[in-house]
């Protein structure tokens, strides 16, 4: 009987997961479908370039919200459940990035894929269900690699791997309620990440990847280019 209820508390996550907050929040407010909008993908930052700061804010909440209560469900209905505590949220990410709701049929691969984003806001999400302080420490440190770095995609493998550090940190030093399966929550998560973001890993490689303009990186990236354009004008 248990196992069927930690069964559905699994599925529960995933359905939590896969609603697409950006979608709706992006339609409502311009109209568009995010899906048609750079990446095409359904998280805060493809939100906030599809309709603006405020979009992508309150979509990058939603999400983390997503991950969040799929884990505290969990926890509630089964406080034992180590296991069941982690597998919840971590099928609130694969839909996120799966999403049961947005099916799309690849007519040259002649087969059906689902759309998504790529699951960092939903791992934020679980790992502050897992135990709320972390949100204190992986969300500014994700914050000094985003407007440092300026790659989103480094951003998000950041949460997973500074969830890892978290929880390993508060394993080893016996922490109250400490698991050895929440640093396993922060390896998997870290997995299913670099998994959704393998165009942009190799985009990284090959030094092609976005860079936001806000950043320290995006800054310097425009004052060399500003200075290459003007020295080619002088020219």
């Amino acid at each position: 009987m248990q196992l069927l209820i930690d069964s559905g508390l699994v599925l529960l996550g995933y359905l939590l997961g896969s609603i697409p907050f950006g979608l709706l929040v992006v339609k409502l407010k311009t109209g568009k479908d995010i899906r048609t909008v750079e990446s095409g993908r359904t998280g805060g930052t493809n939100a906030f370039r599809a309709a603006g700061f405020g979009a992508g804010l309150l979509t990058a909440l939603l999400d983390i919200f997503k991950g969040t209560v799929a884990t505290w469900i969990a926890i509630a209905v089964h406080p034992d459940g180590h296991w069941v505590h982690i597998l919840a949220p971590l099928a609130a990410i694969l839909g996120h990035n799966y999403s049961i709701y947005l099916p799309e049929f690849d007519e040259k691969k002649r087969f059906v894929r689902l759309r998504g984003g790529a699951g960092g806001a939903p791992a934020l999400g679980g790992a502050i269900g897992l135990w709320w302080p972390s949100v204190l420490i992986i969300l500014p440190l994700g914050a000094l690699v985003f407007f440092t770095l300026g790659y989103a995609s480094v951003t998000t493998l950041s949460v997973a791997l500074f969830a890892i550090l978290v929880f390993l940190i508060r394993f080893l030093t016996g922490s109250p309620g400490a698991s050895w399966t929440d640093v396993i929550y922060g390896v998997i998560t870290l997995f299913l990440l670099a998994w959704a973001l393998r165009p942009n890993i190799k985009k990284l490689l090959n030094g092609s990847e976005r860079v936001v303009s806000i950043s320290i990186h995006g800054k310097l990236r425009e004052r060399k280019e500003d200075r290459g354009g003007a020295s080619l004008h002088k020219s």
